[in-house]
């Protein structure tokens, strides 16, 4: 019995082909692929290229196939042979020959046919008379007659029965039209009616180029205006990429990975010279198209539509690829002008538009704070709380620990930077809400740096509470440098305790600076920076003396204390915000902090 095609795509997607061929073969990364000396003629020169779409290729004696291909060509072995071995290797087992199962595979064979037969009647139809209308709404889009018919784009047809005409005299029956999905049976009525009429259609096939289904589009002003085939042996929405037949082989070529919203972005950037497009069928991104699209490229360029909608499906698609990102699995957003989508911009400013936006796209962890901030805004505190809740957690569901902290890094750096640009923007304003602030003796403000790095050596476990704080200061050098270290420690360290972070500055070359920080002359440290504070007495110490240093970004903490806890009110939130008010009152009674000495 013949093994289901779909066996034998999941087999495929199962079995690494690089690593069947390293067997043989001794494999050099090469960018995205890796390269060999073919093993099937004698060359010196590697012209043998394995590729992540787990095909292989040699350009010098044209070798060309899969993991079951390479098993036969090799070992000499039958395809039976090499599918029994492969199977074994990725935990699969063989299906069992019954009836059953033969009778399945012999539809699906004939459903390949069918539609084979289909595509070429909504081809054949879209050149006749009665395809004008059709042709000439393509010819309005821009389509050239070569563009049309290399993506097979056809007409149905007016009537409902005009395909089952057409095919039944090629002894196709109604029966084989539903299970390809272009007919409906009807149980209430017993009638059997055609899906497409009225529309132009779009082939989609597979990754191989095989017509698994069809899209189409009315003329009239019917709704809905795009409809798709439905699910069927042969085509399945969640797995299926428009285009990614013909994008598979630009990518090999250099070309850049791009998903838009529809057909015809896809089919007017191929026309415009950029080969590389693929398009979702009406649907959010899907975790297998995702995976589709990984096995191309690290990074594909999502470009949707300029508009509210093209905003929410590129979150919703970020959103989704967050678990599954890696070193070499992410994202790049390209942001359309307002209104435009990418067959819009081609029409009206050409390839060389198109392509800078492409060329300009944004890595995902600077997309992602966009898509967030504009989502929930960061004008009021309560709305910079939430933002800064919002990028820790988008951060923290990213499953590989590294990449993790290298985003919760970025987004929060960027996070502040913007803050401290606004507060930059206010300088010179008054600030009537709080007390001002002393006047602080260049000495003073260096003593009370000193002093808070030497209360984060001798208590790191406070890092996570002022860390936005301690970052927007202006560092020395010497403390600079401690506090890049401290951070860094932080992020990989279990336990944040202050002997392990004491040898971290040790085996990093900062042994004399953290000495010189902690050193007890010529002027005492306070008490909250001695190894036996409270961990409570460190922290309002703390932000007392954050406080003599800028009492406007106290109060500031102090407003993004209180929307952390209207928000979730934790015992650590809460804490906070009364160790942030007990600093602020110690402030405005001018007590002392204890750096005064050294002004």
């Amino acid at each position: 019995m013949p093994l289901p095609a779909a066996f034998l795509d999941e087999l495929r997607f199962r079995t690494p082909l690089a690593t069947v061929v390293s067997r043989r073969v001794r494999l050099a990364r090469s960018g995205r692929q890796w390269k060999g000396c073919c093993p099937f003629h004698g060359e010196k020169t590697p012209s043998f290229y394995v590729y992540e779409d787990g095909h292989y290729h040699c350009f010098g004696c044209g070798a060309h196939g899969d993991a079951i291909g390479f098993v036969m060509q090799s070992e000499g072995a039958s395809f039976s042979e090499a599918v029994e071995r492969l199977a074994g290797e990725a935990g699969l087992e063989l299906p069992r020959p019954s009836a059953e199962a033969a009778e399945a595979e012999r539809k699906r064979l004939n459903l390949a046919g069918v539609l084979e037969a289909a595509q070429a009647c909504f081809h054949r139809r879209l050149f006749l008379p009665e395809g004008r209308h059709a042709l000439a709404y393509l010819r309005v889009r821009g389509l050239s007659e070569d563009t049309i018919r290399r993506f097979g784009l056809g007409w149905s047809g007016e009537g409902r029965g005009a395909l089952l005409a057409d095919l039944g005299r090629e002894g196709i029956v109604p029966d084989q039209l539903v299970d390809a999905g272009l007919m409906r049976h009807d149980d209430e009525t017993g009638r059997t009616f055609g899906l497409f009429f009225n529309r132009v259609m779009f082939p989609i096939r597979d990754r191989r180029g095989r017509v698994i289904s069809f899209g189409g589009r009315t003329l009239g002003d019917g709704q809905p205006k795009y409809v798709n085939g439905p699910e069927t042996a042969l085509f399945a929405k969640r797995r299926t990429l428009y285009g990614l037949d013909q994008a598979r082989a630009a990518v090999r070529s250099g070309a850049a990975l791009v998903v838009v919203e529809g057909y015809m972005d896809v089919i007017a950037l191929a026309q415009a010279g950029i080969g590389g497009a693929v398009a979702p069928l009406g649907t959010a991104l899907t975790e297998e198209q995702l995976g589709e699209l990984w096995r191309l490229a690290p990074a594909p360029i999502l470009c949707f539509d300029g508009d509210a909608a093209g905003s929410r499906a590129a979150a919703r698609a970020a959103d989704l690829a967050l678990p599954l990102l890696g070193p070499e699995r992410t994202l790049r957003l390209a942001r359309l002008p307002a209104g435009d989508d990418p067959d819009t911009v081609v029409r009206r400013q050409g390839y060389e538009a198109i392509r800078g936006i492409l060329a300009s796209a944004t890595p995902l962890a600077d997309a992602l704070y966009d898509l967030m901030r504009d989502a929930g805004g960061e004008a009021s505190p309560e709305q910079r709380a939430a933002l800064l809740t919002r990028l820790d957690a988008a951060a923290s569901r990213i499953s590989d620990k590294a990449l993790s902290r290298e985003y919760r890094d970025a987004l929060r750096n960027r996070f502040f930077a913007t803050r401290r640009a606004a507060r930059d923007g206010r300088k010179g304003l008054p600030i009537r809400s709080l007390p001002r602030p002393h006047f602080l003796p260049e000495g003073a403000t260096h003593e009370r740096c000193r002093i808070l790095t030497a209360i984060l050596l001798r208590h790191p476990m406070l890092l996570r509470d002022v860390e936005h704080a301690y970052l927007g200061l202006d560092l020395t050098p010497p403390l600079a440098a401690l506090r890049t270290a401290l951070q860094a420690w932080a992020e990989t360290a279990d336990i944040l305790d202050s002997s392990g972070l004491m040898s971290h500055l040790t085996l990093s070359g900062l042994q004399a600076e953290a000495d010189q920080v902690l050193a007890t002359a010529p002027v005492p440290l306070p008490a909250c920076a001695s190894p036996a504070a409270m961990p409570a007495e460190a922290e309002a110490g703390w932000w007392h003396i954050f406080g003599f240093l800028s009492v406007q970004r106290l109060g500031e903490e102090i407003a993004l204390a209180e929307a952390a806890c209207r928000a979730d009110l934790t015992p650590q939130n809460q804490n906070r915000l009364i160790a942030l008010k007990a600093a602020l009152n110690k402030v405005a009674s001018g007590e002392p902090d204890g750096a005064e000495l050294a002004a």
